[in-house]
């Protein structure tokens, strides 16, 4: 399946029957064949179910089945690599890009219209839902370690293509409310697995992050009339002497209130709801900014710093109008041996403490984009 730019999608399908894409990108050398997943594997472990938080509303995915998957294995046992003879990783042939289901999910294999967002609103005492949904793996590179800022730029311009393809396509599944691509980086933040990847949740539900923004945009709109909450924050940035990074269709900032040490967010200048709906100059143009600030964040310290990347993306049934496509890079990294942990103020109460003057950041990031 053609896709745009020159990069190619080819479906597959795993042993148990997951899902898998390779993307090759525009420069492939690649064939076009792919070799069958030959093993023999255990049927995929039930969905599981979530909770409700009586006390916020919210909703707790109980996902037992995630606590026996990899663990920092070696490299000639990565499950991310080609496989081998001797390593009967999770994609059968070598590639460009490769997305498949995640066999141990948090949300899913099971999708449907069971529940509506009126239901899932609902509060009281020992509630439960399945966690229907889906979980995909994104794996950026064939190789056994690094991350998305060490990709070529026809790599990073791959994966873009990737996230816009996935997001069409987990949108249109019933019962999904929200679709979440992300990039855990470091073993500081968690990371289980060196192979450069991210992954997409795929959710049945709107999060709490994004329903909190709603309700912000309610109040700006009343006190605001005819302003858009993401245009009035773009131009304030653009402004301001947090920008970091911008071209003709991003603009990168630390933004006014930053929580994290090193946090920066990037916003397209055109409102765009998700991946889906940008254009091929916007993703150009993405690849390399996009390298650019990640490979600065890099450069703030002699080792590489460990981060979340966030792609917030507007729900898809609600608020597509005022939610706009934004990214989210956050680190822990207060000092290059210091890190930032959620103590009692921020981790109980969510009441957060900044350590660092948010303009004081963005002039370190703009030094380590500098030397670049």
């Amino acid at each position: 399946m053609d896709l745009t730019s020159g990069i190619v999608a080819r479906p597959s399908r795993l042993a148990d029957g997951r899902e898998l894409i390779y993307y090759d990108d525009a420069d492939t050398s690649l064939p076009p064949e792919r070799s069958i997943d030959a093993r023999t594997l255990d049927p995929r472990p039930p969905t599981a179910t979530m909770r409700q938080d009586v006390l916020t509303g919210e909703w707790v995915s109980i996902a037992a089945a995630r606590q026996n998957r990899a663990f920092l294995p070696p490299a000639e046992l990565d499950p991310l690599a080609p496989q081998t003879p001797t390593n009967p990783s999770e994609v059968p042939s070598d590639y460009d890009v490769a997305v498949f289901e995640n066999r141990s999910p948090s949300f899913g294999p099971r999708i449907g219209t069971e529940f509506s967002l009126e239901d899932l609103d609902r509060i009281g005492l020992g509630r439960s839902l399945p966690s229907i949904g889906r979980c995909e793996v994104v794996c950026f590179s064939p190789e056994h370690e690094g991350s998305f800022g060490s990709q070529t730029e026809s790599r990073a311009r791959t994966v873009i293509e990737a996230w816009a393809d996935r997001t069409a396509a987990l949108s249109a599944l019933p019962g999904i409310q929200q679709v979440f691509p992300f990039e855990n980086r470091g073993e500081a933040i968690g990371v289980t697995l060196l192979h450069p990847h991210g992954q997409i949740y795929a959710y049945p539900y709107v999060t709490p992050r994004t329903q909190r923004l709603v309700e912000s945009i309610e109040k700006f709109a009343g006190s605001n009339p005819g302003q858009s909450l993401f245009e009035s924050i773009l131009e304030s940035e653009r402004a301001s002497d947090r920008v970091v990074l911008s071209g003709k269709h991003w603009t990168a900032f630390v933004p006014f209130a930053a929580r994290w040490p090193v946090e920066v967010h990037m916003l397209p200048h055109r409102h765009v709801p998700d991946f889906a709906a940008t254009n091929d100059e916007e993703r150009d143009e993405l690849a390399s900014l996009y390298l650019t600030l990640l490979r600065g964040i890099d450069k703030l310290y002699d080792t590489p710093t460990p981060y979340i990347a966030a792609w917030h993306q507007a729900p898809v049934n609600v608020a597509r109008d005022d939610i706009r496509l934004m990214l989210q890079v956050t680190s822990p990294r207060r000092a290059e041996s210091k890190l930032k942990y959620l103590a009692g103020s921020e981790a109980a109460m969510g009441a957060w403490i900044g350590d660092v003057l948010p303009e004081a950041t963005a002039a370190f990031i703009r030094e380590g984009i500098s030397t670049l």
